[in-house]
C-alpha cells in the first residue's frame, strides 16, 4: 500500500506499507524521475560546473539534470550539456548508471561520456541555477576526489569509472 505524503516540483515522498518475509514493514521513499550526468572530456580535460548547491555552498561537479516527464536519459544528457556548459557533443556514450541513495530513494543517475565537444553558445540556466564552467585536467580531478575536495557522487562515480576503464 502506498500513501503520498508530499509532492514537490522535483520529487515526492511516499509511505509504503508492505510485507517482507511475512513481516509488515513501512518504508519512506523519495520518488524522483531520475537524472542524466555528463562526463564531457576532450584532450584529458573535463568540463565541470561550479554550482551553488544549498545547503553545501559552491561545489565542482559534472553537468547533470533531472529527466523531464517522458524524456529519455540520452536526450536529457544532450540537453543538460548544452544548457549548463554551452557545448554540444558529437558523441555521447553510456558509461554507468547507479542509485545514489538506494535505501530510500528511487532516483537513478545515468552517466554518459561526451566527446567531440563544440562550444555553441552561452549557458541557458534555470532561474534558480547559479553556475559557471571550469575546464580541468582529469588527473587533477581525480586528486581532488581522493583528497575530499570533490564530494559530489555523480562526479566521483563517473570520473572513477571512466579512469578505471581508460587506465588514466
Amino acid at each position: 500500500m502506498r500513501k503520498n505524503v508530499f509532492k514537490g516540483r522535483v520529487l515526492s515522498l511516499s509511505l509504503y506499507t508492505l510485507s517482507i518475509n511475512k513481516r509488515k514493514v513501512t518504508r519512506e521513499v523519495i520518488e524522483h524521475p531520475g537524472a542524466a550526468a555528463i562526463l564531457a572530456i576532450e584532450s584529458g580535460k573535463i568540463l565541470l560546473v561550479r554550482q551553488h548547491r544549498f545547503p553545501h555552498g559552491y561545489v565542482l561537479e559534472i553537468p547533470a539534470g533531472t529527466l523531464e516527464k517522458g524524456e529519455k536519459p540520452l536526450k536529457c544528457a544532450h540537453r543538460e550539456l548544452r544548457e549548463e556548459t554551452g557545448h554540444t557533443a558529437k558523441k555521447m556514450v553510456s558509461l554507468i548508471k547507479y542509485y545514489p541513495s538506494i535505501g530510500y530513494n528511487t532516483e537513478i543517475i545515468h552517466c554518459y561520456v561526451a566527446s567531440g565537444l563544440k562550444k555553441v553558445g552561452d549557458l541557458q540556466l534555470d532561474q534558480d541555477e547559479i553556475m559557471s564552467v571550469v575546464k580541468m585536467d582529469i588527473k587533477k580531478v581525480i586528486k581532488m576526489i581522493m583528497s575530499g575536495k570533490i564530494t559530489d557522487s555523480k562526479t566521483i562515480c563517473a570520473v572513477l569509472a571512466y579512469s578505471t576503464k581508460h587506465h588514466v
